[in-house]
C-alpha cells in the first residue's frame, strides 16, 4: 500500500484492539515471572520458547484485524474469540513446561490455525488468500512439534517446543516462503499506517507494564536510601528506553512507512523487531526486580545479564530495524550495545547499584544521541518526500 492509498482507508485503533493488547501485556508479567523463578540457561530458553508462540499469536491477530477490518462484525467477534483463549494460554505460561501443557498449547493452536484459516478464506484479495494458505503450511508444521511437545514428559518437551517455536519464527521473518508463485508484498491492499500505530501502542504498554512491575517490587521492599536509590535508577533507564524510540524515532519510521514502496514489508521487519524488544523489557524487568529486592547485594554473572543483555536486546532489535528500513539511526544503537556487553563483563565485580548507575549512563546518553539523530533523520526524509514527485 502506498501513500495515496493509504490516504483512502486509514482507520484509527480501536478501544477493542487496545482491549485485546491488555491480555498480551499480561503475558509479559506471567514471562518474567517464569524467568524470575528459572534463572538458569534452561529457563531462559523456556522462557524464550513460550515469549515466540505468545507474540506470534498477537502479531498474526492483529494483522489479521487490520487486513479484515476491525469495524466488520465478523472481525470483532474473531479477535474476542482470540482474547479469550489468549488469556487461559497466558494464564498457563508458568506451568506450561510442568503440568499445564495442554493449557497452553490447545488455545495457542486454536488460535493460529483458527485465525490464518479464516483469513485464508475471507481475505479481501487472492494474493492475500495465497499468502494465508501457505502461512497455514507453515503453521501445520510447527503444530506438530507443539503436540508433540505437550505429549513429552515435562523434562523433554523443550527440544520439541524449541523446534516449533523456531519453525514459526523462521515463517514470519521470511514470510512463510513455499516453492512455486512469488507474493509481491508492495502491490498489496493493507493499511500499514494502522498497523504501524497497534505496533507503536503495544511498545507503550509493554514498557509501562515494566514501569508497573518495578512499582510492584518498590511497593513491597523497604524504604530505605539503597531501595529508594534503586527505584529512582530502575525508573530513569525505563524512561530512556522509551526516548530511545519515542523520542524521534517514531516519527522517522512513520514518514518511512508512508513513502516507501512496500510498507507491508517495513511492517513485517516491525513485528519481527518487536519480538527482541519484547525479549529484552522481559529480561530487564527481572534484572529490575532484583536490584530493587536487593540493592546493596554485589553483583552476578546473572544479574549483569539480565540488567545489561535486556536493554541489549531492545536496543539490537531496533538497529537491525532502522537498518533494513531507513538505513540510519542503527549505528548509535550498537554502540550502545557494545557499551552494554562491557558493562556486563565488569558488572559481576560492582555493586548492584554500581552497576545500575552504569547503565542508567549508557542508556541517557545514548537517548540524547538518538534525539539528535531522530531530529534531522526525520527532517531529510520529510524534505525528500516533499521533493519527490507524486
Amino acid at each position: 500500500m502506498r501513500a495515496a492509498q493509504g490516504q483512502g482507508f486509514r482507520r484509527a485503533v480501536s478501544p477493542l484492539e487496545l482491549f485485546f493488547d491488555l491480555v498480551f501485556v499480561f503475558a509479559l508479567t506471567q514471562l518474567s515471572h517464569h524467568l524470575l523463578v528459572h534463572p538458569t540457561w534452561r529457563g531462559a530458553a523456556e522462557t524464550a520458547v513460550l515469549l515466540i508462540a505468545v507474540f506470534g499469536t498477537w502479531a498474526f491477530t492483529s494483522f489479521e484485524a487490520t487486513l479484515l477490518d476491525i469495524d466488520r462484525p465478523r472481525t470483532r467477534l474473531t479477535v474476542l474469540i482470540v482474547m479469550g483463549l489468549g488469556l487461559f494460554m497466558n494464564a498457563a505460561i508458568s506451568r506450561a513446561f510442568t503440568t499445564a501443557a495442554w493449557c497452553f498449547v490447545a488455545p495457542l493452536l486454536v488460535i493460529m490455525l483458527g485465525v490464518q484459516a479464516l483469513a485464508a478464506l475471507t481475505g479481501p484479495s487472492a494474493e492475500l488468500r495465497l499468502h494465508y494458505a501457505r502461512s497455514l503450511v507453515w503453521t501445520g508444521a510447527s503444530a506438530v512439534l507443539w503436540v508433540a511437545g505437550a505429549a513429552q514428559d515435562a523434562g523433554a518437551r523443550l527440544p520439541w517446543w524449541g523446534a516449533a517455536a523456531v519453525v514459526d519464527l523462521a515463517g514470519t521473518l521470511l514470510a512463510h516462503p513455499l516453492a512455486g508463485r512469488v507474493i509481491r508484498s508492495g502491490d498489496l491492499p493493507f493499511d500499514s499506517e494502522h498497523m504501524l500505530e497497534r505496533l507503536r501502542l503495544f511498545l507503550i504498554l509493554l514498557l509501562g507494564e515494566t514501569v508497573l512491575t518495578a512499582g510492584a517490587t518498590m511497593a513491597q521492599a523497604a524504604f530505605d536510601p539503597p531501595t529508594v536509590t534503586a527505584s529512582a535508577g530502575v525508573f530513569v533507564a525505563l524512561v530512556c528506553l522509551w526516548a530511545v524510540y519515542f523520542g524521534g524515532g517514531e516519527d522517522v519510521v512513520a514518514v518511512h512507512v508512508a513513502t516507501t514502496s512496500d510498507p507491508i514489508r517495513s511492517v513485517r521487519w516491525g513485528i519481527n523487531a518487536t519480538y527482541g524488544a519484547l525479549a529484552g523489557l522481559v529480561a530487564l524487568s527481572v534484572g529490575n526486580e532484583l536490584i530493587i529486592s536487593h540493592p546493596l547485594h554485589h553483583g552476578s554473572p546473572t544479574v549483569a545479564l539480565l540488567l545489561f543483555g535486556g536493554p541489549a536486546l531492545y536496543l539490537v532489535s531496533q538497529a537491525w530495524y532502522y537498518h533494513a528500513t531507513t538505513g540510519h539511526a542503527w549505528a548509535e544503537r550498537l554502540a550502545a550495545c557494545a557499551a552494554c556487553a562491557g558493562a556486563a563483563a565488569v558488572a559481576p565485580l560492582l555493586p548492584r547499584l554500581a552497576a545500575l548507575a552504569l547503565l542508567d549512563v549508557i542508556l541517557l546518553v545514548t537517548a540524547a544521541a538518538l534525539a539528535r539523530v531522530h531530529r534531522r533523520l526525520a527532517d531529510a526524509l520529510k524534505a525528500g518526500s516533499a521533493g519527490s514527485p507524486t
